[in-house]
């Protein structure tokens, strides 16, 4: 479509018009440098601390950063290991990679006395790597070195400038002896260790095109050294990551996490992430096994885990993880912010950060938070996902595209970014705009569950009843997961038909032959995905049932969603629905006038599908209720116009 045609001549993604949206969104401006300036003096630094900032790649090509990277992540680990020596994080100093801040700066900014640093070049199986350790105070060297090496000698070369590194503070500052420091790579193959050099450096930005070419190159390091425990850790969290950005099912996932860890644990049965990664991927709802632990319980487990090692992150991770899921976010943002405070500059914690604090509807907090993350790794599609996801939460549907897009641009892999913004289109009437972006979807994953719910919600836009009937259909016959409402959306869409056609129960027993006990309230954990699906279908089961009936199964459905970790009633929209449902429609026009209608139409898209339902039928006849939805109507018929609009300068910009 010629609104969307592309004039950039870079290499396209799909031969679809919407390709141009990926791929020119240079147009929109992207976040300023980091500012590193502090009021802390060096002076407040222990004599004994260092930061190592990421060694330069000198190399011939520029793909060898990701050795250099490993390098530097390796003497972190190395050098954390040496008694007193205090050791800036990780994250924090790869904050400041390839800026030319100065030293004194760089120092004043992760309050540490010394900072390490060098550089590395490789040319074959050659490798010359420089080191030197700054004063910060006044810039003098108190040590620096060169090395030329083979790269079979690379881990002789990581424990040698680690060593002598340590030595130097520890001689030069305290007159004390030297230490020797192990590694604890976890490897003697240098192969093996140079491809997992490669998958941190794809993981990194958790896009999907990195997390699979993280997959590929961990499995080759196992392929040549099957005992690398290292390894097996950090293809677990790949799978996890994978898990969340939809590239893995649940299940698959949560297996695949207990087999890894199981693995580590046989041969180190102390180590703590990987004891704390087997209870997040025994945890319900993450793992839908019949032997799931209730997810309270698996709170409680992290929790004693994370106090035997309250510096370990990947632990206090997963426990905030799990405690976001039961409702207790501001404890869960409590240990995040925490970890800010030892590690300011971490991108991926400033991203958890952010994240929480959007949950808790913290809405200016959490941009600056997500903001603070991309200074420091723009190539971020989830924190622009956040970011767009705080605008649709107050009413800014413009800035909710822009960062959807900016998202798309960074992780053009990710066919869940155009199929959220189709299903936002679509929701707003925007049918045509809402193809291009489908017709991406089609292109990259036509059997995604994303793709089935487009499919569905274009048949929707375009008013055409019997295709949207036929795409239903074909999701539960297909058995399409329940990411993205694919497959309870389905469902819902089904019922609601048959209570306009007066066949409700003719619906009921089609689903039950495609699916048995899908609408089993009494079954419901067998497979918690029939969950979502049975609270789809209040809207038919309240045109068939008595009152008691829909209110036993009300509190069922409640029970178990609450064995899970959420609180059903703790959504102001899931309050209007049980009030609704069993006749209290005064405490259904109160709520929604209080909680519900004071959200913008950006949080309620389906409003009108869900307000057109019988058991509404007293709730929307209420003057008051007639006139909030009177304003929904025009911020909806206004975005529809600003959207419009924000496309219309797209295409002409291009």
């Amino acid at each position: 479509p010629s609104c969307l045609k592309n004039k950039d001549t870079r290499p396209r993604i799909t031969a679809s018009g919407i390709a141009a949206v990926v791929l020119i969104i240079v147009f929109v401006a992207l976040f300023g440098a980091t500012n590193i300036s502090d009021d802390t003096e060096i002076s407040d630094a222990s004599d004994v601390s260092v930061a190592v900032l990421p060694f330069l790649n000198l190399s011939a090509e520029e793909d060898n950063e990701y050795f250099s990277d490993g390098l530097t992540e390796t003497l972190l680990h190395v050098l954390a290991q040496t008694p007193r020596l205090e050791v800036a994080a990780r994250t924090s100093s790869f904050a400041f990679k390839g800026k030319n801040d100065d030293v004194r700066e760089i120092a004043r900014a992760l309050q540490v006395a010394h900072i390490l640093e060098g550089s590395v070049q490789r040319s074959g199986e050659r490798v010359r790597i420089t080191a030197q350790l700054i004063r910060a105070a006044d810039g003098f060297h108190v040590w620096s070195n060169n090395y030329d090496r083979t790269i079979d000698d690379i881990f002789e070369v990581q424990d040698e400038i680690a060593n002598e590194v340590g030595n130097a503070l520890e001689v030069t500052l305290l007159g004390e002896a030297p230490v020797t420091v192990a590694a604890g790579i976890g490897t003697d193959s240098t192969d093996a260790f140079d491809l997992y050099l490669q998958a941190i450096n794809e993981r990194s930005t958790f896009s999907y095109g990195g997390l699979q070419a993280a997959e590929q190159l961990l499995k080759g390091a196992l392929a040549i050294d099957p005992d690398f425990s290292g390894a097996k850790r950090e293809l677990a969290i790949v799978y996890l990551q994978q898990f969340e950005t939809g590239l893995l099912a649940q299940q698959e996932a949560a297996n695949l996490l207990q087999a890894l860890t199981d693995q580590v644990l046989a041969e180190h049965p102390d180590d703590i992430p990987a004891q704390a990664m087997q209870v997040f991927a025994n945890a319900a709802p993450f793992s839908t096994a019949s032997d799931a632990i209730e997810i309270h319980e698996a709170v409680a487990q992290l929790e004693n885990l994370s106090a035997t090692a309250p510096n370990d992150y990947q632990v206090s991770f997963l426990l905030t993880r799990l405690l976001s899921a039961t409702g207790r976010r501001e404890e869960a943002l409590a240990i995040q912010q925490r970890a800010l405070e030892e590690d300011p500059y971490n991108a991926s914690i400033l991203y958890e950060v952010g994240s929480l604090q959007l949950l808790l509807s913290q809405h200016d907090e959490a941009r600056t938070s997500l903001r603070r993350s991309l200074d420091i790794e723009p190539q971020q599609p989830n924190a622009y996902l956040r970011l767009a996801n705080s605008y649709l939460q107050t009413g800014d549907s413009v800035a909710y595209l822009e960062n959807m897009t900016r998202a798309m641009s960074v992780d053009p892999r990710d066919h869940e970014i155009p199929a959220h913004i189709a299903v936002f289109l679509y929701q707003l009437g925007l049918a045509d705009q809402g193809d291009e972006f489908a017709n991406l979807v089609e292109a990259i994953a036509p059997t995604s569950p994303g793709a089935y719910r487009i499919t569905l919600l274009g048949d929707i836009a375009r008013d055409d009843r019997d295709a949207a009937i036929a795409s239903a259909r074909r999701t539960i016959e297909d058995g399409v997961s329940g990411r993205m409402f694919a497959f309870s959306g389905a469902v819902q869409y089904l019922l609601r038909q048959a209570v306009t056609d007066g066949r409700v129960q003719e619906e009921i027993d089609w689903l039950e032959a495609q699916v048995p006990g899908l609408l089993d309230v009494d079954r419901a954990l067998e497979n918690p995905r029939h969950i979502a699906a049975q609270v789809s279908a209040f809207d038919a089961w309240y045109t068939i049932l008595d009152s008691a009936e829909i209110e036993r199964r009300i509190e069922v459905l409640r029970s178990a969603v609450s064995r899970l970790g959420a609180d059903p009633f703790s959504n102001p929209q899931a309050r209007v629905a049980v009030y609704a449902l069993t006749g209290d429609t005064k405490n259904a026009i109160e709520t929604a006038l209080a909680d519900v209608f004071t959200q913008p139409v950006t949080v309620n898209m389906d409003w009108r599908n869900s307000f057109a339902q019988p058991a509404y039928a007293d709730f929307v006849a209420d003057p008051r209720v007639q006139g909030a939805l009177n304003e929904w109507e025009q911020q909806m018929a206004s975005m529809r116009e600003d959207i419009a609009g924000y496309l219309a300068e797209l295409s002409e910009s291009i």
